[in-house]
């Protein structure tokens, strides 16, 4: 019996020797990468939005499932982020006043979203939930977590209707494109009313409706010409620049009176 085992054993190891390991062990994971073209974008106070293009790639992915369209790409561009009120008014003898109020922290000015298909063709909305991914699913933090999960909500909702109404948070389905089977081009979405600051482009990789991988780019966007010197005037030496604005303010208002002065 023990040489019969040994035997068998000793078979079993020779014919894993002769296999060796599958394909799919020898294949390194998927991978994903994007490239701007710049990390500045120069905007003047005539801007009335445009569209950034975005160009990636996929390494490493497999050749069947690429074929069969089984890869799904969600491309973001987000904005820096902020603290935001946001303010409830009720009627109140007539009078529309504000009556209630929910603080959030970290919130992005602007998110400009680009998808290969529908979001619901790509993953379920948990997946979504647990990246903070899509302008219905991001995760935005009242600076209260023990407030009322009610009022919370509710204000989280108008936050969210609040900036899509905007134009700042906004999703193109379809905005994803495959030049190729492993090369791709992203085209999102920049508001008139972008924020200046530093941007991430980030993007999703999905296989077969389950999350891949993540990988992101900064790119800051600036404003340019005299606007772009006012504002870092303004940002730099602030107290020069509120002196500067009141003494202004005041010749101003003395030219006015002599300019229109009656006899």
């Amino acid at each position: 019996m023990r040489t019969v085992r040994i035997g068998q054993l000793a078979a079993l190891a020779f014919m894993a020797l002769a296999t060796g390991p599958s394909p799919a062990q020898n294949q390194p994971p998927e991978n994903i990468e994007i490239g701007l073209s710049t990390d500045r974008v120069a905007i003047t106070s005539d801007f009335t939005g445009a569209d950034l293009t975005i160009f990636g790639a996929l390494d490493n992915a497999d050749p069947l499932l690429l074929r069969q369209g089984r890869y799904d790409v969600v491309v973001v561009l987000e904005g820096p982020a902020r603290p935001v009120v946001v303010r409830k008014k009720t009627r109140v003898l007539g009078m529309w006043i504000n009556t209630e109020s929910e603080t959030f922290v970290n919130v992005p000015v602007s998110y400009s979203v680009a998808t290969t298909r529908q979001p619901q063709d790509i993953t379920d909305t948990e997946s979504y939930r647990q990246l903070s991914l899509g302008a219905d699913y991001i995760y935005l933090q009242p600076l209260d977590r023990a407030g009322n999960p009610k009022t919370i909500a509710e204000f989280t909702e108008a936050l969210r209707l609040t900036k899509k109404l905007t134009g700042l948070y906004a999703e193109r389905v379809g905005g994803v494109r495959f030049l190729s089977q492993s090369l791709f081009r992203a085209t999102v979405l920049l508001p008139p009313n972008v924020p200046v600051g530093t941007h991430r482009a980030r993007a999703f990789l999905f296989r077969s409706g389950v999350f891949v991988k993540e990988t992101a780019a900064p790119l800051v966007i600036l404003k340019s010409g005299f606007e772009q010197s006012i504002y870092r005037f303004a940002h730099q030496d602030s107290m020069l620049y509120g002196i500067f604005a009141v003494i202004l303010a005041v010749v101003t208002g003395w030219l006015g009176r002599i300019v229109f002065k009656r006899d």
